[in-house]
């Protein structure tokens, strides 16, 4: 069962680093790494109501690391 306390660094499904560069005060003025992917809005559905919009998910939970080797993109 995830942890209901959501960090904003942290994936809410898996509780791993979610590398989001809004998340971080030092980083917010760049673009994250979910700008430039599609994230199945099955795939958020899924997430419990409570976690949903609190926190981004990372790469591995949002199913989108094939897209970010596609376009060449570091995986974070």
């Amino acid at each position: 069962m995830p942890d209901l306390d959501v960090k904003p660094d942290h994936c809410p499904a898996c509780g791993a680093r979610n590398d989001c560069s809004l998340a971080d005060p030092r980083t917010a003025d760049r673009e994250c790494w979910c700008y430039g992917v599609t994230i199945d809005p099955a795939v958020l559905e899924a997430l419990p109501v409570e976690l949903r919009n609190q926190a981004c998910l990372c790469p591995r939970c949002a199913q989108v690391e094939a897209q970010l080797q596609a376009g060449r993109r570091p995986i974070p």
